[in-house]
């Protein structure tokens, strides 16, 4: 039996072979790399039976090749004085001071710049924003515990901020990652409102500077990211005014001090 010769029958040349090894093994390759880039942004979740249950796709893909982010928040805290009572009053006197905490509301603008290449985690974060702020010390006669004869005095005020911050992000899993933050943030009072001339005695410097450090989660959506994040800020200056009155004059050190829940949105 005569042996069948493919090459002589289909006159290929050598090179021509080599041609069509290529395109096949191109053929082959190409399906793999789609499936394995499909497979990089979602992610099926199968059952027992290995049928699909749901499919994890991962949103905005390209964000962190861009290397400046803005944005917008919201916030609600619960704020109050740190307060260190006058030793005169304390030994001598007749009127003791509680600081209560009391929510207050803010809104902003965010700036995110990444430090280093895409892969960094720093990211330097400038917030500007104004706060609505309360602040509340009670004052009691001493040996009076009569509810009747407590005196609030509050500090209402519209303050507005100017956080700096650095940012710390984890790497991301698929639609979320974990960070902390941390800097200081400047803050000026743009208006003080005293409505009440009795409750509204006690007074604040103008100017504050606080640190502000806590932790947040990034969520990432189709159009947009959440990350709802808990701070806390601790004021660095004292912030009491001291008039000839017994609320100030009861007192030796006034600063702030604020739990703050931010919503922050990005694209």
């Amino acid at each position: 039996m005569a042996t069948t010769h493919l090459r002589n029958k289909l006159h290929l040349h050598r090179a021509e072979i080599k041609r069509l090894l290529l395109l096949g093994l191109l053929a082959l390759l190409l399906p793999t790399a789609a499936m394995a880039q499909r497979k990089a942004q979602s992610r099926a979740n199968r059952g027992k039976n290995g049928t699909i249950k749901s499919i994890t796709v991962q949103n905005l893909p390209g964000y962190d090749d861009r290397w400046f982010h803005p944005g917008m928040y919201i916030s609600g805290s619960a704020s109050r004085f740190v307060i260190e009572q006058s030793s005169a009053y304390i030994s001598s006197q007749y009127v003791t001071a509680n600081s209560i905490y009391s929510p207050s509301l803010g809104v902003g603008f965010i700036g995110d710049a990444r430090l280093g290449g895409p892969r960094s985690p720093f990211i330097f974060r400038f917030a500007p924003g104004i706060n609505f702020l309360t602040r509340k010390v009670e004052f009691t006669p001493r040996n009076y515990p009569v509810p009747d004869s407590i005196v609030t005095q509050e500090v209402t005020s519209t303050v507005v901020q100017f956080p700096l911050l650095i940012k710390y992000q984890s790497d991301r899993r698929r639609n979320a990652r974990m960070y902390m933050i941390a800097g200081i943030s400047p803050s000026i009072t743009a208006s003080n409102r005293r409505s009440d001339p009795l409750r509204n005695q006690l007074q604040a410097l103008n100017s504050d500077l606080t640190l502000e450090y806590g932790v947040g989660l990034d969520l990432f959506y189709p159009l947009f990211k959440l990350a709802p994040e808990l701070r806390f800020s601790h004021g660095l200056k004292n912030l009491l005014v001291g008039h000839n009155d017994v609320f100030s004059n009861s007192l030796q050190y006034m600063s702030t001090n604020s739990v703050t829940l931010y919503i922050n949105i990005q694209n």
